[in-house]
Formats: structure tokens, sequence, C-alpha cells
């Protein structure tokens, strides 16, 4: 099949890098709003170059990858769904929750096929604990942990634009503790520090903070627990736990985990820990883009879709209030 990438920044780029490895994928289109870059990496994957989104979208791509900035993604999701064209989008759907329910009925109106970036929900370990969740195996599942700790602060820039560390990193941890569970949020309270090492302590000046902790209360009564911070040292640090009234799993857990353990007598982990999220999630990122050739190709639904990806805006706006209105902030007092 021939696919479309369109955004050639660290994502798209890394993005290009496995859809040419893709057994699936006969041809690659790629552009980007840089002329220089979309000829540079059409020429180091051997990709063909489009001078604009609309140029490509016209030139017979079967599918569409979105890996251009936040700001572009509903008009990109709305001329690929105009045209017919499955697409796959970075999250999120918008950095505005208005656009974001906007457009996410214009995809359901349309008929075509979406999915939205979250790649977790391809991780090897992630999938598994899904699965043992939705058999039964741990019984119901009382609790469940969710752990996203970056060893470094983005660029300050990067902060300022970010829309806060709810909706730039713990969406991840959002929509995999509602994916997991398969139960719907109805309660939010979320709490963080400013506070950093004393190099970077630009967050509380952006009205963010750089450590958080949320907890989310579901429909069933079960309790998710998600931490999240952009100082931890030792490397990139994402994982999962499942505890239950039969059963309890992790996810996440390897020699390459970022931890020092001080068990006497006990030697794990022996690898070298994960620093970087592309490196953690390399087969997620593999399994996700597979995936979406195959929503192309009509043999698989959605795996990730617009509705999904406004349950976890909605989850990003409750944590993001309640931490500057210091309460507990229901799901309905946020949703449009």
């Amino acid at each position: 099949m021939r696919l479309g990438l369109i955004g050639l920044g660290r994502i798209g780029a890394f993005h290009a890098d496995t859809l040419t490895h893709l057994e699936q994928v006969d041809s690659l289109v790629v552009t980007d709003a840089v002329p220089a870059v979309t000829a540079a990496v059409a020429q180091r994957f051997g990709a063909e170059a489009a001078d604009s989104p609309e140029a490509l979208i016209r030139s017979g791509v079967d599918g569409i990858v979105i890996a251009a900035a936040t700001d572009a993604h509903t008009a990109l999701i709305r001329a690929g769904v105009d045209a017919g064209i499955p697409v796959f989008c970075e999250k999120p759907l918008s950095g505005v929750p208005g656009e974001a329910r906007a457009v996410a009925d214009h995809v359901n109106a349309s008929g075509v096929a979406v999915q939205i970036g979250y790649p977790r929900r391809f991780d090897a370990g992630y999938a598994a604990a899904r699965q043992a969740a939705a058999a039964g195996e741990l019984g119901w599942v009382h609790t469940v942990r969710s752990t996203t700790l970056d060893p470094a602060p983005p660029p300050r820039g990067y902060i300022a634009v970010s829309g806060g560390i709810f909706r730039d990193c713990s969406v991840h941890d959002f929509d995999t503790v509602r994916w997991i569970t398969g139960r719907e949020p109805v309660e939010v309270y979320a709490t963080g520090t400013a506070r950093g090492p004393g190099v970077d302590d630009f967050f509380a000046e952006l009205g963010d903070v750089a450590t958080a902790q949320t907890l989310i209360t579901f429909d069933d009564g079960a309790t998710g627990v998600v931490s999240n911070t952009r100082y931890n040292p030792r490397g990139h640090d994402v994982r999962l736990e499942l505890h239950g009234t039969r059963d309890s799993v992790a996810a996440g857990w390897s020699d390459q985990t970022p931890l020092r353990n001080l068990e006497p007598g006990s030697t794990w982990p022996t690898g070298d820990p994960w620093t970087f999220f592309m490196d953690r999630l390399a087969g997620a990122f593999v399994a996700e883009l597979t995936a979406f050739t195959e929503v192309v190709a009509g043999r698989l639904a959605s795996p990730c879709t617009v509705d999904d990806a406004l349950a976890v805006t909605w989850m990003a706006e409750a944590a993001t209030r309640s931490l500057h209105e210091h309460r507990p902030v229901s799901i309905e007092e946020v949703r449009l």
C-alpha cells in the first residue's frame, strides 16, 4: 500500500523509518512545513516528496499518518477524512477541547476510520495485562497504577505551549488506565509541585508542575493512580500495575527498568536503564503502525478511536482544573 506521512520532526522521522521497514508498505510519500526537511527525509528513506499536505492527499495515498504539530491536527484529520482516506494521527485530537469535540463529531459522521496514537496499547506487556483483566483472571480490578517518569524536562519553549503536564504527559497514563480496565472515569483529583533541581525551575512561572499525582475514580468504584515527573535521572520509567480481588499483575518491569533495587541479596535489574521513550516503546510503535496498515486495508476497526481520544481529553481537563482549584473534579464538569 501507499502511505503518506505529514510532519517530519522527531516523531515523524522516527515513523518514516518504521514505515519504510513495514512489508505492507510499498511506497511512502512525505511532507513537512520546512521544504529542506521534506527533501532530506525523502532522500534518506527513498520516499516521494510532496510540497504540501494537500499535494500529498491528492497523490493517491491509501492512508495518512499525521505527525505534525498539535495545532495542525484537526485541519489535517478533516482533510484526510473529507478525501475518504483513513488517518492515523498522533495524540491529541486538538489542544483545544472544543475543537477536539468538533473533529470527533466530524469523523464519526464521515464513517472514515481514524486511529489516534497511544502506543502503550500496543506494548506486549500492557496488552497482556488488559487481556488478563478482560478475561476475569484478576477478579474485580480495584486499583490500577500507571507511571511515566521522564529523565529530564523538555525545553522551556515546549513546556510553554504544551498545555501542562496533564495534557502533554499524563494523557498516556490516562488512556492506559481507562483502556486497561475497560471502565469510564467519573472523577479526578490531581496535585503536584513545580519544584525542580534548581536549573529548570520555570514550571510555576508557566502555571505548570514538574511532578504530579492523579487519583481517578471509575464508574465501578475502582481507583486509578497516575504518577508523573519531569525529573527521573535514572531513566525513562513507564510501568503499570493491576491489583484485583483474585490476582495482581504488572507490565514494564524488566532488566532495563530504571530503579536501583536496595533489597538485600537481589541483583535485579541488571541491564542498562531505558533513557528515552522511543527506545522503551520501540516495539509498540511498530505494532501500532502495523495495526494502522490493517485499518487502511479494511481488516481492522480503529484500535484507538476519536471517542477514546476525547475521553482522555476530558480526563486531562479535569486534572488540570483539579490542580488549580485544589478539589476533586467530575468528568461531567468539563465534558463539552
